[in-house]
């Protein structure tokens, strides 16, 4: 199995010996290939980690300061490395505290392992440990039931092998995604004579395919297109797809957008890229995609973000273009928009099929007739960096979101790697912040969780100890997980935290500005009404990092260059602007306006709901 090394020796773990259900379960982890553990060694789970220690089961144990950030470090691992670890909690509020990260993983289809304990089998029902009751006798896998791919719950020893090999076949398999084991406490300490069963055989050989139909057909229509847009989402990255994705842009011609998640799916000097998509897209990824006659998706599910809530024209124009859909779950084909084919296909193969029928006499026919259109690309990408400049390269302080983005991409290489927050930040690395390698853009697309970031960030750096990760997250962000930042410490993992400090929610506060034209809740004041906010900086040296606060580019820059050549955790707060420093919105976004507003306010959403393509 390419995802996990599987380190198992068949001879000796198909024996029956007799172990512990903790043992079993850290056993069956390193046999997996999980590198890593990380969680919080509660009550209900001491006997799991414990057995992390015995001889042939060792693990290291990333010890972290919230359950929440277990789950984001697992799930930031995974996305930079296409590999699962696991995450351990305790019951109770100790596993509550991980649906966040669950439903994060979930939403985004990334592979997280989950073990929690559960009360003794002999005791539950009694309210015992922190059990939930009142509907029935420890009902956690009702919480966790919306935010995974599967759950199981032990109730004896010789259950744990299987259990084990089929939640790991459920992660990795199809639509990755997390998964939860729930060991009660006497099953972690009860032996009992088990085998361990090798992954290797409990795992489907290959990967889907699409017929051969479906192929040609996509194929048939491709080469008529006259302006062809592939749209790379997370799936393309997932697939390792990417060098085909550009094969086939490049033998068609066709202009390449990304959604959040398909960010890096595409080498953003290429010629043929043209922006991102969506609500916080490009003026030139909207326009290209929405003018576009043929639209190949690729691992993308048109979430109202990347589609600009289905209004027609604004990213996509279905019909009269068509829609070439490839995703390996068949919920996603049809779901948002009609397809003239639909393809359920690993992305990858579905790639490789489609450029095995390409001719290279093919291919210089169809090139010759496309200057127009490739001028066409460039022009929009020269009047979207028109747009863009002025913040980008401006010299005010405090900075603009941007800015800083601009004195990262100088100093960091380009295989770096960089996690961001929500909000303002996350809009502005999409817009202004250019990748060029798969894997080197993580983001929480479509959950957005704030306080996922830094701990995210542990998890990549863990995956990639050889590149440098940076860390963009803005200050309200940052403090739903700046205890994390004790673990890069500890652990001396070197990630590079860049805090844009605006002193407030300001992505919240632009969009309620907007619709109502007040705000509330929104930034971080004293009750005198002056802006409050910590020196993060100084918090940080506190933790043992090395910290820099800079109020101009030229201190971000010098900083971050400091920061990166520093051998463990550094952190760099920049002074941004709460006000015209945040991304600008080419797309639209659904967003209904109050009834006691009677103004041109709600003529202009009655105006774009009326152009929604999804009912």
């Amino acid at each position: 199995m390419k995802t996990i090394e599987n380190k198992q020796n068949t001879e000796a773990t198909t024996k029956q010996r007799k172990m512990s259900g903790g043992s079993v379960i850290a056993k069956t982890l390193k046999n997996y290939g999980i590198p890593y553990v990380a969680g919080i060694p509660g009550h209900g789970c001491w006997m799991m980690t414990d057995a992390l220690m015995e001889e042939g089961c060792e693990i290291p144990f990333i010890q972290v300061m919230h359950e929440q950030s277990a789950v984001h470090l697992a799930d930031g691992y995974y996305r930079a490395s296409g590999k699962p670890m696991a995450a351990i909690t305790s019951l109770g509020p100790g596993a509550a505290n991980t649906i966040i990260g669950l439903g994060t993983a979930y939403a985004d289809s990334t592979a997280t392992i989950l073990l929690t304990g559960a009360p003794a089998t002999h005791m539950q029902g009694h309210g015992v440990m922190q059990e939930l009751d009142r509907y029935q006798s420890n009902d956690f896998s009702s919480v966790t039931g919306g935010v995974t791919k599967r759950h199981w719950k032990a109730n004896r020893v010789e259950q744990l092998p299987f259990i084990m090999h089929r939640a790991f076949n459920s992660m990795l398999s199809g639509r990755p995604g997390p998964v939860h084991v729930e060991v009660p406490m006497d099953i972690q300490t009860e032996a009992a004579d088990v085998e361990l069963h090798d992954l290797e055989k409990r795992m489907p050989v290959g990967k889907v395919r699409a017929d051969k139909e479906a192929i040609e057909a996509a194929l048939r229509l491709l080469l008529t297109a006259e302006r062809p847009v592939i749209v790379a989402g997370g799936g393309a990255i997932t697939s390792e797809g990417t060098a085909e994705l550009r094969q086939l842009a490049e033998a068609v011609g066709a202009a390449v957008v990304t959604t959040w998640n398909g960010k890096s799916a595409f080498p953003e000097d290429h010629h043929l890229f043209a922006g991102s998509v969506g609500q916080t897209g490009t003026t030139s990824g909207n326009a290209l995609a929405a003018k576009a006659d043929v639209v190949i998706s690729v691992g993308c599910r048109f979430t109202d973000w990347s589609a600009s809530s289905y209004r027609k024209g604004a990213s996509f124009s279905f019909p009269p273009a068509k829609l070439i859909h490839i995703d390996i779950d068949p919920q996603e084909i049809g779901k948002n928009y009609p397809t003239e084919v639909g393809i359920v296909s690993d992305a990858k193969l579905a790639l490789q099929d489609m450029l095995a029928l390409i001719t290279q006499e093919g291919i210089e026919r169809i090139l010759a007739k496309r200057g127009e259109y490739f001028n066409e690309i460039n022009e929009q990408k020269e009047e979207w960096e028109r747009k863009i400049a002025p913040r980008r390269d401006s010299d005010d302080a405090p900075m603009t979101s941007q800015r800083p983005l601009a004195e990262l991409r100088k100093v960091l290489p380009r295989d770096g790697i960089v996690v961001v927050g929500s909000g303002n930040t996350q809009g502005a690395v999409k817009q202004t912040f250019p990748v060029y390698e798969p894997r080197t853009f993580i983001t929480s697309g479509s959950y957005s969780s704030m306080g996922w970031a830094v701990p995210a960030s542990l998890g990549a750096q863990l995956a990639q100890p050889n590149r440098k990760v940076v860390c963009i997250v803005g200050d309200g962000d940052f403090m739903q997980s700046l205890p994390e930042i004790a673990v890069a410490v500890m652990h001396n993992i070197p990630v590079v935290f860049l805090i844009q400090n605006n002193m407030g929610y300001m992505s919240i506060r632009g969009g309620q500005r907007k619709i109502t034209g007040r705000h509330i809740g929104t930034e971080f004041n004293l009750k005198n009404g002056e802006p409050y906010t910590p020196n993060f900086a100084e918090v940080a040296k506190n933790f043992g990092l090395k910290s820099w606060r800079a109020e101009t580019p030229t201190e971000v820059t010098e900083a971050l260059k400091q920061a990166l050549e520093t051998n463990g955790p550094t952190l760099v707060e920049a002074m941004t602007a709460r006000d015209a420093g945040g991304p600008f919105v080419p797309g639209w976004w659904d967003f209904p306006v109050p009834a006691y507003i009677e103004d041109e306010r709600q003529d202009e959403y009655a105006e774009g709901r009326a152009l929604e393509q999804h009912l």
